[in-house]
């Protein structure tokens, strides 16, 4: 029984969250017009979902955001790995890596519709190059953290250097590449549905959000938010999946 409940203990925070959004709307603690109340939300939810007006824009920020996500972690880990190996290059570039991570993705979007123009391509850059620069810093600093004492001691058994890389600092690296894929995958979709909101967007989670919004469709526009949530959950549940099947010596 106590395992059971253990078990059962992730779902407090979300049981809560719905009984004092049901118990607000049905105490009129909340105005109506601003905050709608739960049953609202998912009636309109439900509407969206089988007029397939969420599900097109579904489709369209998933296809975005993954593609995105994939560039980056393409371009990232490599990167991530190549200056994280040489003290030499990772002192003379870690100023850089940390300046650009600095910058606000979504600030440069407007550099990115200057260079790609107004389509998905400037949506899709401005997601790869948020993400990209995380999963670099996670993989410089996993490779960098790697145990002194494993490598001296691979090296004292004349394992060559490639060898050491792959047996001993990509493995002790992989953990840190996983967390930093986590934490740019919502990025990603963070990325991509705020420029969304923007020129150039015939459909999107983002567009429809704003879309609502502009016409005051409150509702709508806290089901559009909902689905949004729910698809970042989902993102991230199979990420952590994934890691504990492929990672499972990272501490999970």
């Amino acid at each position: 029984m106590r395992t059971l409940l253990n078990k059962l203990t992730w779902l407090i925070g979300p049981a809560a969250l719905i009984l004092v959004w049901l118990l607000a709307g049905w105490l009129n603690l909340i105005n109506p017009l601003f905050i709608p109340t739960l049953p609202k939300v998912l009636s309109s939810l439900r509407e969206m979902i089988v007029s397939r007006i969420l599900l097109t824009d579904l489709a369209n920020t998933a296809w975005r955001t993954l593609f995105g996500f994939l560039i980056a972690a393409l371009i990232g880990i490599p990167i991530g790995l190549a200056l994280g190996s040489s003290r030499k290059v990772y002192e003379a570039t870690s100023v850089l890596v940390d300046f650009f991570r600095s910058v606000p993705g979504t600030a440069l979007f407007p550099l990115f519709l200057l260079f790609f123009g107004i389509g998905d391509e400037a949506k899709i850059a401005n997601a790869v190059f948020a993400c990209a620069l995380i999963i670099i810093v996670n993989a410089m600093y996993g490779v960098k953290n790697t145990n002194r004492t494993r490598i001296l001691a691979a090296q004292t058994m004349g394992a060559s250097p490639s060898r050491i890389f792959l047996r001993v600092v990509l493995p002790n690296a992989l953990p840190e590449i996983a967390g930093g894929l986590r934490i740019a995958v919502s990025i990603a979709l963070v990325v991509i549905v705020v420029t969304e909101m923007f020129v150039g967007t015939a459909s999107g989670l983002g567009k429809r959000i704003f879309q609502t919004y502009q016409l005051f469709q409150i509702p709508e526009m806290f089901a559009a938010i909902l689905l949004t949530g729910l698809f970042g959950y989902s993102l991230n549940l199979i990420l952590i999946f994934s890691e504990r099947r492929i990672v499972h010596w990272g501490g999970h």
